[in-house]
């Protein structure tokens, strides 16, 4: 990974960790996200997962617009660590644990890989 990347995904980490520890504070089952990226097609191959534990807190999240809210939380950190990626909830995805372990048997690489590229 050359220097700008490498730039870039510190940026990027700081940013989402950021945007983490925040939506944990809001008690809607958000657990944690991450991200994969290709930096040499960045912004486009950016895809950044939330997490929650269960399949009916995502339904909840959407019916309580909670998740335009963590959108919003993760334009902003990103805007505030120099990324410029113009429609973050683009690139978002939400999913759960739950069904994580229903479809790949907990194996999130697995599931990143084929929901990511």
């Amino acid at each position: 990974m050359n220097k700008t990347f490498q730039k870039r995904e510190k940026a990027l980490v700081a940013a989402l960790t950021r945007a983490c520890e925040t939506a944990k504070s809001w008690d809607s089952g958000f657990l944690w996200l991450t991200h994969t990226v290709r930096h040499n097609d960045f912004p486009d191959s950016l895809v950044i997962t939330c997490v929650f534990s269960l399949d009916a807190e995502l339904v909840a999240v959407k019916e309580q617009g909670i998740d335009k809210k963590l959108c919003v939380l993760i334009q902003k950190q990103m805007n505030d660590s120099g990324l410029v990626v113009k429609n973050v909830q683009r690139h978002m995805r939400m999913d759960s644990e739950e069904s994580c372990l229903r479809e790949d048997a907990g194996n999130w690489e697995k599931r990143l890989n084929k929901q990511c590229f």
